[in-house]
């Protein structure tokens, strides 16, 4: 007897991942991935088309299918801008084959995956006292999820009888509030240096937000000298794909842990500022089920999300701040986490017969 298989897939505007689960023992276990140059395809049919067409013969054709989009679902279609792609799921059910078929967005998406993320796929920043009694688990209740990758990323989860709902959010795009005289400098040089009337959270609480700050405090007359000066000039001006084009975030890292003074004092204001917008998430969720903290920068940045610099600007919150200190807190460290998570939600369409929660 073939053990049920599960189609997932996470869709970005470089590359596509899709891959093929079966469920073991009640754990996913990945059968078979491809990795695919979204540029290189015409559309997700024929991509999916030639997937299913080139997977080894040992595994069972999957019936149900979630697909992680970097865009937002609406009336169950997503515009791809990026590829130029249109994504329906009824179109997309009958071109593969398949019985049931869900679009959610890439962040969102992680919801599902959260309470069954193993430890390789997590740690734990905030222990917490709202933890269940076993230990282990989570305590049941709203969860909330934050990830500073190119932007910053946010979704909320609520638990039901028949598994969770995933509630995507743009809360990133909220006025980022300055909280001390370097962070209200900082937002009224950004303004000037991007030509913006106002500046969101996901300006300074993202990878592109540390490179904002690094970048910011190079333009001070006393760091002319500062061997990050010209490179951050190539990462302002010119795009990822440009041969000249440096990664100032990622050089800012890196030039921290060698203990360059500056490039420390970029994260400790990054990571506080990071900390305070996890807060008033965790807040504005009352997500007694945990915080989690994802995007493409967590895994880069452990030590720094385990630091009291992003820990005490979480906590500061008035008369929350015990809330939030008794919050149980982790990081996603799997940089394939979408993939999989789109998997859990597959198999939860499984097993509730195709119907949604």
């Amino acid at each position: 007897m073939q053990a049920t298989t599960y189609l997932a897939g996470d869709l970005g505007g470089t590359k596509t991942l899709l891959a093929i689960y079966s469920d073991q023992n009640g754990k996913l276990k990945r059968e078979y991935v491809q990795r695919y140059v979204s540029a290189e395809w015409t559309s997700l049919d024929s991509m999916l088309k030639h997937f299913l067409q080139s997977r080894p013969d040992a595994n069972s054709t999957p019936q149900t299918s979630c697909f992680a989009v970097a865009g937002p679902v609406r009336d169950r279609a997503v515009e791809l801008t990026n590829l130029g792609w249109s994504i329906n799921q009824e179109s997309l059910k009958k071109s593969a084959g398949l019985e049931e078929v869900e679009l959610v967005n890439d962040f969102a998406v992680l919801i599902y995956g959260l309470p069954h993320f193993s430890d390789s796929q997590q740690i734990t920043l905030q222990k917490g006292s709202r933890l269940a009694s076993d230990g282990t688990r989570y305590q049941q209740g709203p969860v909330a999820i934050l990830g500073a990758g190119t932007g910053l990323g946010m979704a909320r989860g609520l638990p039901t009888s028949t598994g969770w709902i995933a509630l995507p959010s743009e809360g990133g795009h909220r006025e980022f509030a300055p909280r001390c005289n370097d962070e209200w400098a900082l937002v009224q040089w950004l303004k000037r240096d991007l030509s913006l009337e106002r500046i969101s959270v996901e300006r300074v609480v993202s990878g592109t937000g540390l490179g904002h700050v690094m970048n910011w405090m190079l333009q001070q007359s006393d760091n002319a000298m500062h061997p990050l000066l010209e490179k951050a000039k190539a990462w302002r001006y010119n795009t990822p794909d440009h041969p000249e084009y440096h990664d100032l975030p990622a050089s800012t890292c890196q030039y921290a842990k060698a203990g360059d003074q500056l490039a420390n004092a970029a994260m400790t204001l990054w990571l506080s500022a990071y900390g305070a917008a996890a807060g008033d998430l965790a807040l504005q969720e009352l997500c007694s089920g945990g915080l989690w903290i994802g995007g493409g920068t967590a895994e880069k940045n452990q030590d720094g999300l385990k630091s009291m610099d992003f820990l005490n600007a979480m906590h500061q919150k008035g008369r929350f701040q015990p809330f939030l200190e008794g919050l149980t807190v982790r990081a996603v460290i799997d940089p394939e986490a979408g993939l999989f998570s789109a998997a859990c939600r597959a198999r939860e369409l499984a097993e509730s017969s195709g119907t949604l929660a």
